[in-house]
């Protein structure tokens, strides 16, 4: 009988013919019952070894001694062998376990492996995964855009071309009309004089074969008239002066696109470095921050601060009106929302339009021009804060109406792609809160940082929701109050929030550790942060109602 038949088949007893043999004697290749067992190892002629039925099939048969089962180990080779093979030359002298003590260890190996499968790279590939469609779906908007402005930049310079033709095409018919008209007048008084000259020679004819003496008598000769001749009109013709194009110079005035590259990183599980862009040249901390100027707002209590280029900025305080200020303090535009209600949070998305969150009427509109667009009416849940994503996407983190919940959501204009509120173990990332605001701010890196006041710390977390970490204030100060309120990333990847109570800013990188304070430039309890381009950070301080603008990269 095989020993290595299915399950299905019933291995009877070698010995006695009937009982169902659960043992097996690797020594004697023989299959036991349990009353035969005894009786077998009476047989002293040999040494038995018995082991149960599945032990001896689940150890493999020996290659190089066909009648043998590999119920040993080979520490060194790392291969199952079996009595035999100990002694031969292969593995003498060789470090040897039991099968199913090596079995047993490799086990604690595979779980191990399973644990750091399930618990670590598995959840770091699921990351990637979600990073890359997040970076696809970036790529596909950035490349849309791309086109729609190259195709505005190519419609706007040749309407530039078509109005350049269209003076010239004035100016040319400007001068035809003007050296028409002076032609005209010079034909038309050569054509008279022609016609009084033909004239007279046909009385001259006349008068000389007449034989009347008064006739001939009454002639005056117009010689001298008609020996004037009319001036000529000298009439010098404009050209074109038409200019050789200069490719080079032309594509300058056009514009360029900005270089692109891709770059990976490898580190342990980490992925390639989410963002398609290339990285911006490493930076310096100023030691001591520089104020560079300070502009007065017209409220009365200042909340939120928002670029609109390196020289514009959208403010909000407690009133129902959005303001415009250059860097010279001056108001250039008023916005007041749909409602009348006070927005609770603004942004400026990638397009250069103006976003605001209603906490009031539940929405998010954008303001287009001079009207408003409601993208978003929230059912069962608050606005508090909301941020414009580099992917064209935007975050709104929003509270449920009992106060009890709290959560980021991401929207693709009016769809929404991705929900944000709880980690690993279930527990809320974000503490509920009924008073205070939770301003949000995407990073260079994808990952999602929300300032929890009512937590006292920054919560961030991937692109695809995983906690990253949170930071509760530097290491060296444990006991020190700390309630972020602002927050906003610069292009270096590190992350600058407001500390309301103690009037300053924090600085900390992209992974959590603590840089620096911002705590001069007479900074009063500064609220609403954002940065431009070239990293300058403006603070709206909510008693002064002023916007400071800081300098603090070398």
């Amino acid at each position: 009988m095989d020993p290595r038949r299915s399950g299905q088949d019933v291995v009877r007893c070698t010995l006695c013919k009937d009982a169902v043999a659960p043992m097996y004697c690797e020594v004697c290749h023989i299959h036991l019952c349990q009353e035969c067992v005894e009786k077998h190892l009476t047989d002293k002629s040999n040494v038995h070894k018995v082991v149960t039925l599945t032990q001896f099939l689940s150890s493999p048969k020996c290659p190089d001694h066909p009648t043998k089962q590999c119920e040993l180990h080979c520490k060194q080779c790392d291969v199952p062998i079996c009595s035999q093979c100990v002694i031969s030359k292969t593995h003498k002298d060789h470090d040897v376990i039991d099968n199913m003590e090596n079995s047993k260890m490799k086990k604690k190996v595979l779980r191990k492996d399973l644990q750091e499968l399930e618990k670590f790279i598995y959840p770091k590939y699921q990351e990637s995964a979600a990073i890359i469609k997040t970076q696809k779906t970036a790529q596909l908007k950035n490349s849309q855009k791309l086109t729609s402005d190259l195709k505005k930049q190519g419609e706007a310079l040749h309407t530039e071309i078509d109005a350049i033709i269209q003076s010239k095409q004035t100016e040319i018919d400007v001068m035809e009309s003007k050296h028409k008209t002076a032609l005209d007048e010079q034909e038309d008084a050569i054509n008279n004089t022609i016609t009084e000259i033909k004239q007279v020679i046909q009385d001259l004819k006349s008068l000389l074969d007449t034989s009347d003496v008064s006739l001939v008598s009454k002639y005056q000769s117009r010689i001298r008239e008609f020996r004037k001749l009319p001036p000529k009109l000298k009439i010098f013709l404009p050209y074109f002066n038409a200019l050789k194009i200069n490719r080079e110079q032309l594509l300058k005035q056009f514009g360029s696109l900005t270089a692109s590259s891709i770059e990976t990183e490898e580190e342990g599980y980490t992925l390639p470095s989410p963002g398609a862009e290339s990285s911006p040249p490493a930076r310096s901390l100023l030691d001591v921050p520089q104020l560079i100027t300070e502009l007065d707002t017209k409220y009365d209590s200042l909340y939120c601060v928002s670029c609109l280029s390196d020289e514009e900025i959208w403010t909000r305080g407690n009133k129902s009106i959005m303001e415009l200020y250059n860097m010279k303090g001056e108001l250039l535009r008023s916005v007041l929302t749909k409602s009348g209600n006070t927005p609770q949070d603004i942004a400026v998305n990638q397009s250069g339009g103006l976003m605001y969150a209603d906490w009031g009427d539940r929405s998010i509109n954008l303001v287009s021009g001079t009207q408003i667009q409601t993208l978003i009416t929230l059912h069962g849940w608050r606005p508090k804060g909301l941020c414009s994503m580099s992917s064209g996407d935007f975050l709104v983190i929003m509270t449920s109406n009992d106060y009890k919940q709290t959560k980021v959501v991401c929207y693709s204009g009016t769809t929404e792609k991705q929900s944000i509120q709880w980690d690993d173990q279930g527990k809320p990332l974000y503490l509920p809160g009924l008073l205070n605001n939770k301003y949000l701010s995407e990073n260079r890196n994808s990952d999602i940082c929300v300032a929890d006041y009512d937590a006292g710390a920054i919560v961030v977390v991937s692109a695809a929701g995983k906690l990253h970490f949170r930071y509760t204030g530097p290491p060296s100060t444990p006991r020190e109050s700390f309630r972020p309120v602002g927050i906003t990333t610069d292009s270096q990847g590190n992350i600058l929030t407001s500390d309301f109570d103690n009037h300053r800013i924090h600085i900390i990188d992209q992974d959590g550790h603590f840089l620096r304070y911002i705590h001069n430039c007479g900074l009063q309890l500064p609220l609403g942060l954002c940065v431009d381009s070239k990293d300058n950070l403006f603070v709206a301080e909510w008693g002064t109602c002023k916007v400071k603008k800081i300098q603090y990269y070398k």
